[in-house]
């Protein structure tokens, strides 16, 4: 039995398009993982505190080898606990939309919170390692616009900050594996991304069993 985390990045829910196309893979998913069990995570149902005051003395402390206070040591704990869903997953998928050429701020937000030094990395003489067990990723981006055609005034080689960021952070932490699909031109609607959204359905539902 695997542990499958899915963290929801759009605040749209069913108007979302990465939402609608993660939902497909995740139905076709426990449709062929019966005894695997998804927990999810919707981000804008988080408490995400700030990463000030106590939990940045805190992490400066731990890189120096000095002991916590008590309520460095509270605020730490917090930082643990928002790490814990992806400790203990096996498999991670994520929904998220592009936002100002980038990811949503509240997924950045929790990515900063987490990405601590013996939390989800570790990092000596030798380098960096990820501590993940989870090995696999699943990312569905969805996108107003058109950055994947040779026509497109958007190009994803100037304006794509969004599956470039994930890919590297997921490495950094330790994913090896990571998978993607795109849904674009959501920006206008079902009439035009239509057929978009269908393909990336269909893509969904074919990488599930094999995931």
């Amino acid at each position: 039995m695997a542990q499958l985390l899915y963290i929801e990045a759009s605040p749209r829910k069913k108007r979302s398009a990465s939402i609608e196309v993660s939902q497909a893979f995740l139905e076709a998913y426990q449709a062929t993982h019966p005894d695997d069990q998804i927990e999810t995570v919707d981000i804008w149902d988080s408490d995400l505190p700030s990463f000030d005051g106590e939990a940045l003395a805190a992490k400066y402390a731990g890189l120096s080898g000095e002991p916590l206070t008590q309520e460095q040591e509270k605020a730490w704990n917090g930082i643990r606990r928002l790490a814990a869903p992806f400790l203990t997953a096996d498999k991670l998928v994520f929904a998220i939309p592009l936002w100002n050429f980038g990811i949503p701020y509240r997924l950045k937000q929790l990515i900063d919170l987490i990405s601590q030094k013996d939390i989800l990395f570790s990092f000596d003489s030798s380098g960096f390692a990820g501590l993940l067990k989870a090995q696999k990723a699943l990312i569905v981006y969805a996108r107003g616009l058109d950055y994947l055609s040779k026509t497109s005034s958007t190009p994803a080689a100037a304006y794509d900050f969004q599956k470039p960021y994930m890919e590297m952070w997921l490495r950094f932490v330790g994913v090896t594996e990571v998978s993607s699909i795109v849904v674009e031109k959501t920006l206008f609607g079902a009439a035009v991304d239509g057929e978009s959204r269908g393909q990336a359905k269909q893509e969904a539902v074919a990488l599930a069993s094999e995931f």
